[in-house]
């Protein structure tokens, strides 16, 4: 698809061969449109990266109060205090956040990147960096604020406000290996559009790579938020001839999961086997026992990013990307391998 520079419901009538009228009827009612004429349209649409601008009455003066966030889900917990004060920040100076998810699916993400843009939405927070080309390029052709969280890379061509999850998972890694374990398993969620996992993964391998007679296996969940999944995966791993003395999962979520199953199991946690986490989520502080994780600042990346965007708003377009450290917290999940 090739995307042009704000293209208008003229351009779309004049390369499909139609009205505007015409046009306008495909967008809102098209059961009272012929098929053929309705794909000439659609054709047209998606050659141009045209958006039906609802908000209209607001752009003109490129105020609509509004901002954009589009999240992989809201089934994980782990995005709900960043997006909670996100949504607070804004508030406090009169801007409504309008939230839509794309289940780590990019063209769902790209369409629902363009439905908020049509609204009118002045800026937009994105989770993460594993997207097509043809998104940054809508975006930038529209000159749309993007900050991108939850992950940070070492390059201009984006702001983001977020911590390093290659380096966040070496540490909690290192300090495995340090407390005596050498034989190391990884439930992990998928890596398919999500950067933020395929970084923790690599993490963990840079570190092992670096232990003399450490060794990993890596069971993959289906998904990054299902603990009843996470608890199969560790079924998995328990039948093994040889087991693991830990396992590692990628995200908080998962590692419940994997807790409940080795309850289910007879299995003692930490005695028997131990099991960590990332994230650092209100349940990783109430499960039996408590989780060791990685505290990731969820709340100070929502504000921060919400006060970048306002930043841009306001004219000051001068920003820089935000770095967030993270640290291990060591609880009862975790202990020195006997």
């Amino acid at each position: 698809m090739t995307i042009h520079s704000n293209p208008t419901v003229d351009d779309v009538a004049k390369l499909a061969g139609v009205s505007t009228a015409t046009v306008s009827r495909c967008l809102n009612n098209p059961e009272k449109v012929l098929v053929a004429t309705r794909k000439k349209v659609q054709v047209a649409v998606d050659e141009l990266g045209y958006t039906p601008n609802f908000g209209g009455r607001y752009l003109a003066s490129n105020r609509s109060r509004t901002m954009g966030a589009v999240i992989p889900t809201i089934e994980n917990a782990i995005f709900a205090r960043g997006i909670q004060a996100f949504q607070e920040v804004l508030a406090n100076s009169g801007i409504t956040l309008l939230i839509s998810t794309s289940g780590y699916d990019p063209q769902l993400e790209f369409e629902n990147i363009q439905a908020l843009v049509s609204q009118g939405a002045e800026g937009l927070l994105l989770i993460g960096t594993a997207r097509p080309k043809k998104t940054y390029e809508f975006l930038k052709l529209r000159n749309i604020p993007h900050i991108i969280a939850w992950n940070h890379r070492r390059n201009r061509e984006h702001l983001y406000v977020g911590f390093d999850n290659h380096f966040a998972m070496r540490e909690l890694t290192n300090t495995v290996l340090n407390m005596g374990h050498y034989r190391i398993a990884i439930i992990a969620g998928p890596t398919v559009n999500n950067d933020r996992i395929a970084d923790r993964l690599s993490g963990a391998q840079d570190a092992i790579k670096k232990a003399t007679g450490a060794s990993l296996i890596i069971k993959f969940s289906h998904s990054n938020s299902s603990p009843i999944l996470a608890g199969q995966a560790f079924e998995e791993l328990m039948a093994l001839e040889i087991r693991p003395t830990v396992i590692m999962c990628s995200n908080d979520a998962l590692a419940v999961g994997a807790i409940m199953r080795a309850r289910d199991m007879g299995i003692n946690v930490p005695d028997d086997i131990s099991i960590t986490g990332f994230d650092d989520i209100d349940v990783a502080e109430i499960v039996t026992p408590s989780l060791t994780t990685v505290h990731v600042p969820h709340r100070r990346m929502g504000q921060a990013a919400a006060e970048l965007l306002l930043s841009i708003r306001a004219g000051k377009t001068d920003q820089k990307s935000i770095k967030l450290e993270t640290r291990v917290v060591l609880r009862h999940s975790l202990q020195t391998k006997k």
